[in-house]
């Protein structure tokens, strides 16, 4: 059943991003099992977030990429999450702030700006996935992120990277020097 599983959501990731509509059509899973499933799923994921919220800061692009892989390797559509982080780079809060289509996803920088503020931020990371598999800034999220960088600036909160995941790797835009 395991096998089953894994062929079918294509791996691990895949399974525990499912959903309980998703997981029931499957061959071999009831409601127990899909019950244990989602579980695993949101424990695991619970399990990440607490890490950053109590533990080492969010100061290296390595753990930054883990947990927004984590968040969006698997997702099928472009999705935009951002990660408030107070003056010691720890997690205050992550939220999605666009959801698109495969291939765009539409961010309001002043929307990201007044969500800095509502939580106190005094820094922030934008991850967003690309599920076409192509893991390279296009020019329009290079726009963004320059575009970001001032309007966050205006309020004194530091845009510290913008990562582009995909379903295998992430790439981080401070890494790359374009922050």
């Amino acid at each position: 059943l395991a096998h089953l599983l894994l062929q079918r959501c294509d791996g691990l990731r895949g399974l525990l991003a499912c959903d309980a509509t998703r997981l029931q059509r499957l061959p071999g899973l009831g409601s127990a099992k899909t019950c244990q499933i989602l579980a695993i799923s949101e424990i695991s994921r619970r399990a990440l977030e607490e890490e950053l919220r109590t533990g080492e800061t969010l100061d290296k692009p390595g753990r930054v990429k883990q947990y927004c892989t984590a968040q969006l390797a698997h997702l099928d559509i472009e999705h935009c999450i951002a990660l408030y982080l107070d003056s010691r780079f720890r997690l205050i809060a992550c939220e999605e702030v666009a959801r698109g289509t495969l291939s765009q996803a539409s961010v309001y920088p002043r929307e990201v700006v007044k969500a800095a503020l509502r939580h106190h931020a005094a820094a922030l990371i934008l991850a967003h996935n690309h599920p076409s598999g192509v893991a390279e800034a296009s020019q329009a999220d290079l726009a963004l992120t320059r575009h970001l960088r001032t309007a966050l600036g205006l309020v004194d909160v530091r845009l510290l990277d913008h990562l582009i995941v995909t379903r295998n790797s992430a790439v981080s835009l401070a890494e790359q020097g374009v922050l």
